[in-house]
This record gives C-alpha cells, sequence and structure tokens, in this order.
C-alpha cells in the first residue's frame, strides 16, 4: 500500500476532490477516483512504473445514522492495471447496506474491498468467477449490488447490459434499472421520493403493436396518479417490471437473452425495473424503500386474479399476509378490464377455477367480477375500500 486517506469532514472533501457533486454519488466517486488514481502517478510512476500493476481504491458511503433513518448506501470504485503501464480499468459499484449498525457495514464493506482488489487482479479474465469472488462472505446478506459500471480494455467481450441482468439473476440485488436513455443508474436514483407507477408483467409479446398496447396503459394509470395528487405535483414516474423468475413456478427461469429481448421491446415504451422476485409486495417493498411517495400498480384483470391465487407457502400468513404487505404503504392497484374471451382463455390455461362475471360490450372490469366465498369476501373489501381501483382502457390517441 502507497498510501491510505479518509476525508470525513466536508471541506477537507471539497478540497481534494472538488465541490459542486453529492457527497454520495456517482459524480463524487469518479472524481476521487481521477484525483487519487493522478497522485499515485505522479508520485511512483517513474520509479516503479515499469515494473508495477497500479491500483487505486476509493469509496463514498452513507453508513446508518444512530436513528437509521438515513438512505444507508453507498459507492464503490476501483482502477487497476493488469501489466504495468497498461491502459487502467475501472469497476464502479452502488451498494445497498444491511446489516443492522454502522460497525458492521464498515466491516461489510472493508471485506468487499478486499474481495473486489482480489478478483481484479486474479478472477477478472472469467466473469462468473469475477462476480463470485466479489460475492464471498459479504454480498446478498450484508451488501446489495445493484449497479456495476465498467471500463478498460480488461471488459472488452463483457456484455455489461447482461451483467445487470446476472446481478438479479444471482441474487446480488433485488432489482437493477435499464433506462430509454441508454445509461444506467441504480434504482434509488430513479425511484428516490418519487410518486412511482409499476407495470408488471412478463411481457413474452415483443412486437411492436403490443408495446403500443403496453405504453398507452402506462401513460394512462401515470395520468390517472397525477390526477390523484394534483397537478401542482412533479409527474409521476413510470416503469415496466420485470422479473428474472419462471412465469411458472415449475418451469426453468428465463435465459439471460430471452430477459434482455422482452427488456429491449419494451424500452422502445418506457424504463424498465428487472426484479428478483415475482410477487407484487415485494416489487412494492423494494420501491417503498427509496420513496414515502404514493405507489400504483397496473395491469389487467389476470394479474389481480393471479396475486389472489398464488399459494404464498413462503409466508406464515398466505395470503393475508402477502395482501397485507402488498397494501401496507400507501399502494394501489389500477385495475384495467379484459375482453370475456381473453379472461375465460387466461383462466383456463392457469386453471384457476371459481371466478365469475358479467360484462359489458363484450369487457369485464374488476368491479363486475366475482368470487365465490370466503376469497370473494376479500375481493370485495378491497374493491370497496379503494385498494382496487377500476379503470377504463384508455382510447386511442
Amino acid at each position: 500500500m502507497a498510501k491510505t486517506i479518509s476525508a470525513y469532514d466536508k471541506e477537507v472533501s471539497d478540497d481534494l476532490y472538488g465541490s459542486g457533486s453529492r457527497y454520495v454519488s456517482k459524480q463524487r466517486l469518479e472524481a476521487m477516483l481521477d484525483n487519487e488514481w493522478g497522485q499515485l502517478l505522479t508520485q511512483l510512476n517513474e520509479t516503479r512504473g515499469p515494473q508495477t500493476r497500479f491500483f487505486c481504491f476509493v469509496d463514498t458511503v452513507s453508513a446508518r445514522n444512530f436513528a437509521g433513518t438515513n438512505d444507508q448506501h453507498g459507492w464503490i470504485g476501483l482502477r487497476f492495471q493488469l501489466q504495468p503501464g497498461g491502459t487502467p480499468n475501472d469497476v464502479l459499484l452502488h451498494i445497498n447496506m444491511r446489516d443492522p449498525s454502522n460497525a458492521l457495514q464498515q466491516e461489510a464493506i472493508g471485506i468487499l474491498g478486499v474481495n473486489l482488489i482480489y478478483a481484479a487482479f486474479y478472477d477478472v479474465q472469467i466473469k462468473d468467477l469475477f462476480l463470485e469472488g466479489l460475492a464471498q462472505d459479504v454480498v446478498a446478506e450484508r451488501i446489495e449490488i445493484d449497479y456495476m459500471d465498467l471500463h478498460g480494455p480488461a471488459f472488452e467481450t463483457w456484455d455489461r447490459r447482461a451483467l445487470l441482468v446476472d446481478l438479479v439473476r444471482a441474487g446480488f440485488a433485488e432489482s437493477v434499472f435499464f433506462s430509454t436513455k441508454g445509461s444506467a443508474l441504480p434504482p434509488t436514483e430513479v425511484l428516490h421520493n418519487k410518486a412511482v407507477v409499476l407495470a408488471p408483467g412478463y411481457f413474452g409479446h415483443t412486437d411492436s403493436v403490443h408495446t403500443h398496447v403496453h405504453l398507452r396503459l402506462l401513460a394512462s394509470a401515470i395520468q390517472e396518479l397525477q390526477g390523484d395528487l394534483g397537478e401542482t405535483k412533479s409527474t409521476p414516474a413510470g416503469f415496466f417490471c420485470l422479473t428474472v423468475a419462471p412465469l411458472v413456478p415449475e418451469e426453468p427461469a428465463p435465459e439471460t437473452p430471452d430477459v434482455l429481448r422482452r427488456i429491449d421491446s419494451l424500452l422502445a415504451a418506457g424504463d424498465v425495473l428487472l426484479f428478483r422476485k415475482p410477487e407484487l409486495y415485494q416489487m412494492t417493498a423494494l420501491v417503498n424503500r427509496h420513496t414515502k411517495a404514493p405507489v400504483r400498480v397496473v395491469g389487467g384483470l389476470s394479474m389481480v386474479i393471479r396475486a389472489f391465487e398464488d399459494i404464498y407457502g413462503n409466508l406464515e400468513g398466505r395470503l393475508l399476509e402477502a395482501l397485507a404487505r402488498l397494501f401496507a404503504q400507501n399502494v394501489r392497484i389500477y385495475v384495467y378490464p379484459m375482453t370475456a374471451a381473453d379472461l375465460r382463455e387466461w383462466l383456463k390455461s392457469a386453471s384457476v377455477n371459481g371466478w365469475e362475471w358479467n360484462e359489458t360490450n363484450g369487457l369485464v372490469s374488476a368491479n363486475e367480477l366475482r368470487r365465490a366465498p370466503p376469497l370473494g369476501h376479500l375481493f370485495a373489501y378491497l374493491l370497496a375500500s379503494n385498494f382496487l381501483v377500476p379503470m377504463r382502457l384508455p382510447m386511442e390517441g
């Protein structure tokens, strides 16, 4: 080690790395890397450069405060050479810390840092080995990695978009974000303190007709929430939601190319959040980590019926606990109608029985759907309490 430094005081940090950016941000992390790398080369390159592989590790973190009320996350960066005098490579990570105390979080970051440095020098040739080494003893249980950005010749053959999918598939992250603008960000950056509309689905059809339908439904739900909030509030953020879990529990999980194919079709219409777990309450729980503003889920009748018919064997309270978690924090579901023919066909394919309905002009809305007691009483309660909000199909435009 040539040097270690800690700059806890903001004035010291500004003097070293410049002012104007948030202290726990990607911009600050990159400024730290540039500054420390520049000093390292200035001081040591002439004497040690021909025979030494340099590296520079930096982090900027908001660990748990005394009350535990802050967003406990951070940015970690590594710049390194694979050979003396070689072009540098960068690894940038966004992490969320799960340990219950400040001291444990500091320890976990130290372990992650050592893992990262070792993996960069010894495991970088194979992506799976690199991720395995990075995760050892700390990722998933203690630290979540929901963003990874890579630069340099060491990563020329790596598919960065597939890497984000791998973070979710391997359990490193509960969710990752794909942007229509092409630039990836951690979910917290796009969810922070915003009213949010989530549009979950499998999205197996990737043609332009289905994409247009998805866009209209999401845009209509955003407009509905905007009306609930009032025009003075900022426009809610809307996201299509996919999962790496299989559509049917007995089936194998989708492969990364299939997940990326569906993501690409949706990016023509809007931003995408990719989740590790398929349950609606898991999706809203993650969103509610980053915002206290209203959250709405939008979908058709099939989505609501599936939420009622799932087993939830992982929860002690089964369906009641799942619904309590789903609607616990200012969450509502906007429910769009389905044609009676599509609903009948979906119920048959899903082997679901017990649902009846009336229809109007061939369409079935949420308030025309019925379930036999006792489950029907719960469905009726959620409708009457406005947890389930029947919607009209948006007009073409």
